[in-house]
């Protein structure tokens, strides 16, 4: 946004004023620029129409005018010439109109009362003031007066007069006691605007003897104290006890109680009254009315509404105040006074007139000899008001004539005036409640164009926002203004320019290219001259990264982002706001460079925040609010209604929910007969939801608490509701998780689930034992215990099946009947072995056990499943004996077969099977012996290559440390590799099976070989392993070698290659923990295999291999 330029106020005038209106010019009247232009006088100061003054003090009559040459000023008192040098008390200002009369050394301000009027005159006209009446403020004492005491009847009503002496201006009123304090004021007791104090009626405690009026004149800071008026209210008791006092007993006696009345209008009197009030004044119109009980008002408007937005009710509603009424207001106002026997209305008449204000008031006209223009004094009032008009303070009938002028009622014309046309007119509007005075003179002058605006002034604005470059300027005849870029540049046309009449050029739209000198140009028939500024167009502020919308929990930490972005020659201002007012002074609020952060949330840092950067030329914000959200208060005021023996419904109001809405409400109970202290949950319902029907169990004394929930988490347990007894009743409910289960093979322990306290539904809680063998034609027998869990039926046949079932009762009778279930008596162990127990290797690792499965009867109890024992005797190809270390497989359920997984090649093995129940194994089968078949062996346990010579290398070898068979023999490949790592051909050798060593001749000197070494069985080949070595150099290189090798410049070079190997090894080692591969690596996993690595042809070009040092690999 751009910042407009500021310009003194002295000048302010000059922009405003220095355009023709009419062929006229408007001259500033305070620029020190202008000071050598002649103008007529213009009161600046004066005192209000209306003068009420301290008599004690001074008097000050104001009156300040200026004007070219300075004016001269002199007054009138009461129409005619006030002499001031023939009056010692009064002096006027230096440079000044104002008066001062001297009242502290003697004068008396009576003397001074009148109206006067201050001129203001030089050679080109004078100005008058309005006429100034002056009054001494009065504030005379009370007149003295006899008052009686007041005798009230209880229920009466009573005005209590004030009646304060006129004052100027008038008295506020006010009643107060004997202690200075104010007498309390009520819709049955209340002060008028006439400063009395009415009671609608009276009662005993308004009897006292210090009912004070008071009357405080503001001007002279002085307060009048009335006599104190006594009240006494006779109460209907006291007045019974004084006649039956005069009566005999015989008598009938007694005063009347009080009676109640229908309201009676205290003020204003009868049925219609008349106001009328000035326009912009504040209308109080007031009704007050007698009754018993105190009667209520009410104000209409008959055939309309009460203003909105103006209308104010005060004393009790007895007052209907308007203010800045206007003649829409005028009207008929009724209020209505009402209590419960009746009531009684008054119609107020309201007029609203008006005093003259202006439509348009005369301005002053500054005009080139030659031009035309008109005075234009126009006024509205009620009734209309007349206009006159004066020159020079003179009325215009008798005033000097002149040719150029011609009044037409409310207007003036000037035609083709001259310099001695210059003057000041006023105008007066007058009706009969008042009059407005205005003065406006007419210059005639012949000026060359000046210039005002400061040359070279810098202007800066923001790229793309408006540039107003000023051109204030003064001349008459009213200079012509044209505007140019640069000194030589070409005049500004177009529809990208806007030419003021104020001489300012505003460019709407300024760019980069916008910047740079402009010349302003004015020019008359009296000469020309010209202005050069400056514009600077600057790069907008903007808030690049703006808060955001942030939720937080209370005690949190939260954090609005404001990055901005800035012209580099501006400096920006960021200043952060909470609800468009300042931070809160707080610690916890830390304003960073581009951040606010508030530590430790509370709920009252809830609200929108706002981002204000400022710069010189422009301004941007950005806002975001911040919801501090929490767990719910929890709810509270928890009611207990339409209680019923099996129902009751509980409501409760929730708490605050903290900005995150209510999800649901959890209803807990407390049993404080059965489990006092516990509380137990009982339903959820909607968050929307704040009334619940509750089911209730019989027996329980309950009391309930709420939860609220929201997406914070659940709100504090509200305070428990009333407690609630429910009645006794029989068990609707029987023990669940009913078990018949033996522990020993003559035994039957039934078991269950007790029921909760609650469950009983009454006092003597037992339960009803039922058991019979099924299958069998037995009766039930029955037992019943107390209040346990289980009950153990001795002396049952081992393992057979019973139906059993449990009852509740308590001391009102017995639950519904049981569901029977059905439950066995004790396990034994097995008695029989699995028998015709097979073995079937399907291969050296895998073997197929089936065995026939034992009689149920056997069994003996619940049939679980079949174990099969299993174990190594030994291995065939070593003949060693070990530890024998047995192995266990389950079978679960009445399988008859299993797989035997994980068993070592060309071994010895046994097994046997047994059945399993709940008690546990029974007897095993007859061992079991089987042998797996010979497998591929494992690789060689070692591979190591020695005794490097020009043509020959000694292999030697370690047997695999699992044969799996009878080894037949060895197999050897291997082939060269050449200096870019890419192997050669490949070479194969078979080795007798009792051979550990072989000596490879005719190899190719100094060159790396890779062997693959591994054993074969009957069966196949197993797992290789390999190893690389390299063959020596003839002896005249390596004595060349050893030669080199001891020079200082070798040494040093292979310290750099060295370095630089062990670099790219670090370089390696970093990508592959990041997942990438390096040529090593995949040259490695190219040549594992050479049986699948296709054959080069033998051109010397190989694969290329990057590995530096013997490796050693056992693949598995």
């Amino acid at each position: 946004m751009m910042k407009k330029m500021s310009i003194p106020t002295s000048k302010i005038s000059l922009v405003l004023f220095l355009c023709q209106i009419i062929s006229a010019l408007d001259v500033p009247l305070d620029s020190k620029l202008l000071e050598d232009l002649s103008q007529p006088p213009t009161i600046t100061q004066q005192s209000p129409k209306d003068y009420i003054v301290d008599p004690r003090e001074n008097i000050v009559i104001q009156c300040e005018a200026k004007g070219k040459p300075p004016p001269s000023f002199s007054w009138t008192r009461n129409g005619t010439h006030f002499d001031i040098d023939k009056d010692a008390q009064v002096t006027m200002k230096p440079n000044s109109g104002t008066l001062v009369i001297n009242i502290m050394n003697g004068g008396k301000a009576e003397a001074y009362e009148g109206v006067y009027q201050c001129t203001a005159r030089n050679e080109r006209g004078a100005a008058i003031s309005n006429n100034i009446v002056i009054r001494p403020s009065r504030s005379p004492l009370w007149t003295k007066e006899k008052l009686e005491p007041n005798h009230v009847r209880e229920g009466d009503s009573l005005v209590l007069h004030c009646r304060p002496p006129v004052g100027l201006p008038p008295p506020i009123i006010f009643w107060m006691d004997n202690a200075f304090q104010r007498l309390p004021q009520s819709e049955r007791v209340s002060q008028g605007l006439n400063g009395d104090l009415y009671f609608s009626n009276v009662q005993p405690e308004d009897t006292r003897e210090d009912y004070i009026c008071y009357a405080r004149f503001n001007h002279t800071q002085t307060i009048q104290q009335k006599q104190p008026i006594s009240v006494k209210v006779l109460s209907m008791d006291s007045l019974n006890d004084t006649i039956a006092a005069n009566l005999s007993d015989t008598d009938i006696y007694g005063a009347k109680p009080v009676t109640e009345r229908q309201p009676v209008l205290l003020t204003p009197t009868g049925s219609t009254s008349t106001k009328v009030e000035l326009r912009g004044n504040v209308l109080l119109l007031e009704c007050i009315a007698a009754g018993l009980p105190t009667p209520v008002i009410r104000w209409i408007k008959e055939g309309g509404e009460l203003p909105a937005n103006r209308t104010f009710f005060e004393n009790f509603k007895k007052t209907l105040k308007i203010i800045d009424v206007s003649e829409a207001d005028s009207g008929n106002y009724k209020c209505i006074a009402r209590n419960t026997l009746g009531s009684v209305h008054h119609v107020i008449s309201v007029t609203v007139k008006a005093a003259p204000y202006w439509i348009t008031a005369p301005r002053n006209l500054v005009l080139s000899p030659g031009e035309d223009g008109t005075l234009i004094c126009r006024a509205n009032g009620n009734p209309k008001p007349s206009i006159s008009w004066l020159a020079n303070g003179v009325p215009i009938a008798i005033a000097p004539e002149d040719p150029s002028r011609k009044v037409d009622g409310d207007t003036i014309i000037f035609s083709h005036v001259q310099e001695r046309s210059s003057a000041v007119y006023q105008c007066n509007a007058s009706n009969e409640y008042g009059y407005l005075l205005a003065n406006a003179f007419v210059n005639v002058l012949a000026e060359p164009p000046r210039i005002l605006t400061p040359a070279n002034k810098l202007y800066q604005v923001i790229a793309d926002s408006p540039a107003l470059l000023d051109c204030a300027y003064f001349g008459s005849p009213k200079p012509e203004i044209e505007w140019f870029k640069g000194v030589k540049g070409s005049i500004l046309r177009g529809n990208e320019y806007v030419f003021h009449d104020n001489g300012t050029l505003e460019i709407p739209v300024a760019q980069k290219n916008s910047a740079g000198t402009y010349t302003c140009v004015a020019r008359n028939e009296l000469g020309k001259i010209q202005n050069e500024v400056q514009l600077e167009v600057k790069d907008p502020t903007m808030i690049i990264k703006q808060p955001e919308y942030k939720v937080i929990q209370r005690y949190g930490q939260v954090s609005f982002e404001c990055i901005i972005k800035h012209d580099s020659t501006l400096l920006p201002t960021v200043t952060w706001l909470k609800d468009n007012d300042e931070l809160p002074d707080d610690e916890r609020f830390l304003v960073g460079k581009d951040n606010l952060t508030i530590m430790n949330v509370t709920d009252k840092d809830d609200g929108t925040y706002t981002c204000i950067v400022n710069t010189t030329l422009d301004s941007v914000s950005a806002s975001a609010v911040l919801t501090v959200v929490a767990r719910p208060n929890p709810p509270f005021d928890l009611e207990l209604t339409g209680q019923l023996e099996r129902s009751i419904d509980l409501s409760w109001i929730p708490g605050d929910e903290n900005n995150s809405p209510i999800t649901s409400f959890v209803i807990e109970y407390e049993d404080a007969l059965h489990e006092p202290g516990v509380w137990h949950y009982q339903t959820e319902v909607p968050g929307t939801q704040t009334t619940v029907q509750l089911k209730l169990s019989p027996y329980v004394n309950y009391s309930f608490r709420v939860i609220a929930v929201n997406k914070i988490g659940r709100s504090q347990p509200s305070e428990p509701s009333e407690q609630y007894l429910t009645k006794s009743a029989s068990p609707d409910e029987n023990p669940a998780n009913v078990q018949g289960i033996g522990s020993e093979p003559d035994n039957l322990v039934i078991t269950w689930e007790p029921l909760k306290g609650f469950q009983s539904n009454g006092p003597g809680l037992q339960y009803k034992v039922s058991w019979r063998q099924k299958d069998v034609d037995d009766e039930w027998t029955s037992v019943i215990v107390a209040n346990v869990s289980k009950y153990i039926v001795s002396g049952t046949p081992t393992f057979v099946p019973y139906e059993v079932k449990v009852q509740a009762l308590n001391d009102l009778g017995y639950a519904p009947e049981p569901s029977e279930v059905i439950g066995h008596s004790g396990e034994d162990l097995p008695m029989v072995a699995p028998g015709n127990v097979q073995v079937h290797v399907i291969n050296s690792t895998l073997a197929k056990v089936h065995w026939d499965p034992v009689p149920l009867k056997s069994v003996r109890g619940h049939l679980q499943g079949y174990k099969i024992y299993y174990w190594k005797v030994q291995s065939l190809s070593r003949r060693s004996r070990r530890h024998v270390e047995k192995k266990i497989l389950t079978f679960r359920g009445n399988k008859t077969f299993g797989m035997l997984p994980g068993l070592e090649p060309y071994s010895s093995y046994k097994l046997n099977v047994r059945v399993v129940n709940g008690k546990g194994e029974g007897p095993a089968s007859p061992d079991k012996a089987f042998k797996t078949p010979e497998g591929v062996p494992s690789s060689p346990s070692f591979l190591k290559i020695t005794n490097p010579t020009l043509d020959s290398l000694t292999l030697e070898w370690g047997s695999p440390t699992h044969p799996n068979g009878v080894l037949t023999s060895y197999t050897l490949k291997f082939q060269p590799i050449n200096n870019t790592h890419e192997l050669g051909p490949l070479i194969e050798i078979r080795i007798p099976a009792n051979e550990s060593s072989l000596i490879l001749k005719n190899l190719n000197y100094s060159t790396r070989y890779k062997f693959y070494f591994n054993a074969q069985t009957s069966v196949g080949s197993g797992s290789q392993i390999t190893e690389e070595a390299v063959t020596i150099m003839d002896e005249a290189m390596a004595s060349r070698q050893v030669d080199i090798a001891t020079q200082g410049w070798f040494i040093g070079l292979m310290c750099a290659v060295a370095l630089l190997i062990l670099i790219l090894l670090i370089v390696c080692f970093i990508r592959r923990n990041k997942g990438g591969k390096y040529p090593v690596k995949e040259k490695e996993d190219a040549h594992a295999d050479p049986e699948i690595q296709p054959m080069k042809e033998d051109d010397g070009t190989f694969g290329e291999y990057r590995l530096f040092s013997f490796v050693s690999s056992a693949p598995f």
